[in-house]
């Protein structure tokens, strides 16, 4: 008993006054109400018997009743009944739909190439990118990687792509650790595109084999997360198509918000696709599938990969039974994409009039909102997110002054401006940084 009243005033911040984040606030609630019912257990139990129990201990046992009764109730009081999860459109639930999907799905072994759900899953992906064929693999970055390899298959290639993009930054090096793919950056503009002349100049000269790396392939992505759900469109790609075939390369569009742009440009996937050479598109954020992306190209290219994904250990036997998943968000949740969109440039326009925060709201074309904490402001990033936090409203901070929210189908016009009014009390409201109150 004593270890647990002291676990639960090293978490509770009564000695600070400050609260816990909200994730040690959750189990202290739960230990405080398990500690609770123990020590009332203990306490009427000494009560009813009252044989050998002295004045003094049971006056220790009503202390110690009232004791963990104010922790108790200090943390119901501080426990958060709403949560808004912005970190990612990632963290969806698979609805009740897609979990009747998976334990219904018609299933066989997909690594022999005879799941049945996963062949639907992949034919409907090929059809709506245009392309000849599609492979499901586990993950987005498994999909670029794969990609790339099939690109360049002789150790030293170069790919081209944008300073700012996903498989430059985020996927662990995967072209150049396991591929032995040499990545040759091109800055990416605010909106996503790289100069078609920064392009073309990246481009080795062939001449000087001896010395440079060979140029393969050439990387795209749309919509673009780190320039703000920014969409590339058809004409621009059609235009680094045009480039990549003059120099004999290959063009590769990492699509992992694919549908998202599609919707925002009023243009279908296909159109969007069509000069490219292999596409990923990820089930699993837009759309809010549970698990996986598809990669698509050409049926050569298709065959290639499958034997890439065993390789890097991404064959999965019965796989149905997630693609089941992914067919109800490819089916129910694609038309949800404009909402999402809507509520994003809301929350965006609210957040722009909140003194001490700064959102360029042109550049919100999709569901991805980039936050400014402006220099002066009386809270910092990380403390408002903390603030923020503390209310059930969950972000990923992207540097010392800025915050990214993204928006998915989970996310309801009522969490929107409950999120909205969250920001306005924590900057209107918010603790003083010098003095800590």
């Amino acid at each position: 008993m004593l270890h647990l009243k002291e676990q639960l005033r090293s978490f509770s911040g009564l000695h600070t006054l400050t609260a816990p984040a909200q994730t040690q606030r959750r189990s202290c609630y739960r230990l405080a109400k398990t500690s609770l019912i123990f020590v009332i257990y203990i306490y009427y139990s000494a009560k009813k018997e009252n044989k050998g129990i002295s004045f003094f201990r049971l006056s220790l046992l009503e202390r110690e009743l009232r004791l963990h009764i104010s922790l108790f109730t200090f943390f119901s009081a501080k426990m958060v009944t709403k949560t808004v999860d912005l970190r990612s459109d990632t963290v969806t639930k698979p609805t009740e739909t897609m979990r009747a999907a998976m334990a219904s799905a018609e299933v066989d072994d997909d690594v022999l190439g005879n799941d049945p759900t996963a062949f639907r899953l992949e034919s409907e992906m090929a059809k709506i990118t245009g392309k000849e064929a599609a492979l499901f693999v586990p993950s987005g970055t498994m999909g670029n990687l794969i990609s790339v390899l099939v690109h360049c298959d002789i150790r030293g290639s170069e790919v081209i792509l944008g300073h700012n993009s996903h498989i430059h930054i985020y996927e662990n090096g995967g072209i150049s650790t396991i591929g032995g793919v040499h990545p040759r950056t091109v800055r990416n503009n605010k909106d996503g595109t790289m100069d078609l002349d920064s392009i073309e100049a990246a481009i080795r000269d062939p001449r000087g084999e001896l010395v440079y790396p060979t140029t393969r392939l050439i990387c795209l992505e749309n919509s673009h997360a780190n320039c703000g759900g920014r969409c590339l469109t058809a004409e621009y790609t059609d235009r680094v198509g045009e480039i990549a075939k003059e120099h004999g390369l290959k063009l590769h569009i990492d699509g992992a918000r694919i549908f998202n742009a599609s919707v925002a440009l009023g243009v279908p996937v296909d159109r969007l696709v069509q000069a490219a050479d292999s596409v990923s598109v990820c089930l699993s954020k837009g759309i809010g599938a549970p698990v996986g992306s598809v990669i698509v190209g050409s049926k050569s290219f298709i065959t290639k990969a499958r034997r890439l994904r065993k390789t890097l250990g991404g064959g999965m036997r019965q796989v149905g039974i997630l693609c089941g998943a992914a067919l109800v968000a490819l089916h129910e949740n694609v038309a949800k994409l404009e909402t999402d969109h809507k509520r994003a440039k809301i929350l965006a326009e609210g957040l722009n009039q909140i003194k001490g925060l700064r959102v360029d709201i042109d550049t919100v074309e999709t569901n991805i909102v980039y936050i400014h904490v402006v220099e002066g402001s009386n809270i910092s990033a990380e403390k408002l997110l903390k603030n923020l936090e503390e209310h059930g409203i969950l972000m990923m901070r992207e540097s010392s002054s800025s915050i990214r929210i993204v928006l998915h189908h989970q996310i309801s016009a009522s969490d929107v401006q409950y999120t909205l009014s969250c920001f306005q009390r924590a900057l209107t409201g918010g603790h003083d940084e010098n003095n800590g109150n």
